[in-house]
């Protein structure tokens, strides 16, 4: 299986051509939505999970970081509203982000199915989605919720240390600089960044509890929420996670 996975399709909208082909030998299409508070490791799992199954990895996140650095032409539209709700300090309506999701539509028809990071993230988004893939004939496979105590997931964020220059990220006991305080690659001081300080930390961690609960709650109607424990390695969490969508597949 390639392991190649640019999403420039999923990045820039329009007519560009994914560039993660299908399986040889396909049995599947993967179509799953990730949940996870902040320090979790979606974007971690994302990676594995688009390995053993081929299935792209979709981001939200990563459409706003690359909309920053992209021409105004190579934008679509509806990143080009979110964009100035953005610059304006204002959070983007779901209504924006759902028609930048549309205007990608044709990722969500990859033959190897999708991982959906970052969306939806409230009710309204999940109505929204639900009725697209409706109409697009692509049921869900699954829900995966990640789930972390708060203290593993202090630790995680506040053992952070975000480089001032290059703004490589390194974690003082899981992957800590050759020098301590001192980037690898740029030799500028690390810096534990504001929203990774344990206060600023609770405060997002209520933020995500009290606008996610809901959400999970809507899932767990529709019958389609796996709960996975997202401690241990990667690796162990990923080899938990096909176990539990194995037990999907067989019900």
């Amino acid at each position: 299986m390639s392991e190649k996975n640019d999403r420039a399709a999923w990045i820039k909208g329009g007519e560009v051509s994914c560039s993660n082909p299908p399986r040889t030998t396909p049995d599947r299409a993967w179509r799953l939505v990730l949940l996870g508070s902040p320090g979790v490791g979606k974007g971690t799992q994302a990676k594995l999970l688009h390995e053993q199954l081929g299935a792209c990895h979709l981001s939200t996140g990563d459409i706003f970081r690359a909309a920053k650095i992209l021409s105004e032409r190579d934008r679509s539209p509806a990143l080009n509203d979110a964009l100035e709700y953005m610059r304006l300090g204002k959070l983007v309506p779901d209504t924006t982000v759902l028609d930048m999701v549309r205007e990608r539509l044709h990722c969500l028809h990859c033959a190897n199915g999708f991982l959906l990071d970052g969306f939806p993230r409230t009710v309204a988004q999940a109505e929204a989605l639900e009725k697209l893939l409706q109409k697009e004939k692509l049921p869900l496979t699954a829900v995966l919720n990640y789930e972390l105590p708060l203290e593993e997931i202090m630790s995680r964020l506040g053992g952070r240390r975000t480089c001032s220059g290059c703004k490589a990220v390194f974690h003082i006991t899981n992957m800590p600089p050759r020098v301590e305080g001192v980037c690898n690659f740029c030799g500028a001081k690390l810096i534990l960044r504001e929203d990774d300080r344990p206060e600023s930390i609770r405060v997002r961690m209520e933020a995500y509890e009290k606008s996610t609960r809901p959400l999970i709650e809507f899932y767990q109607k529709r019958g389609v929420l796996v709960s996975i424990t997202a401690e241990g390695s990667p690796e162990e969490i990923c080899r938990r996670t096909m176990s539990k969508l194995d037990s999907v597949i067989a019900a």
